[in-house]
């Protein structure tokens, strides 16, 4: 596993690069806030690894794993879960959505609409 900055993670994005990137979140967070073209697999779900696999992952696919910020360990335990499934090109985005906001990065979710309502927008 490797640790990735918003900045490297931003120009794999960018640079359209085959990667699935993973909020490991539960389903109420996700909806909250989260990098588009993410998609939502909760770490705490028994089958997290074959949700991986559903999503037309397999072991050499590159995953990137991310969470809240970077106290959140959640990113870190789907890692593990997935390099003990087999699978061997795995980073973690290690600051989360809220290291991903703070850069003005592109998010979507519930929480960006209200805050646009908010702004008049």
């Amino acid at each position: 596993m490797q640790t990735l900055t918003r900045e490297e993670l931003k120009a794999m994005i960018d640079h359209g690069d085959d990667v699935l990137l993973v909020n490991v979140l539960d389903p109420a967070a996700f909806a909250q806030a989260h990098i588009p073209d993410s998609h939502n697999v909760p770490v705490a779900d028994k089958g997290f690894d074959e949700r991986i696999r559903a999503l037309g992952a397999n072991e050499d696919s590159r995953i990137v794993l991310y969470c809240s910020n970077f106290d959140c360990n959640a990113s870190h335990a789907a890692a593990k879960r997935l390099e003990q499934a087999g699978f061997n090109d795995l980073y973690r985005y290690a600051g989360g959505i809220e290291d991903w906001m703070d850069a003005g990065y592109p998010v979507e979710g519930e929480a960006i609409a209200t805050n646009d309502e908010a702004a008049g927008a």
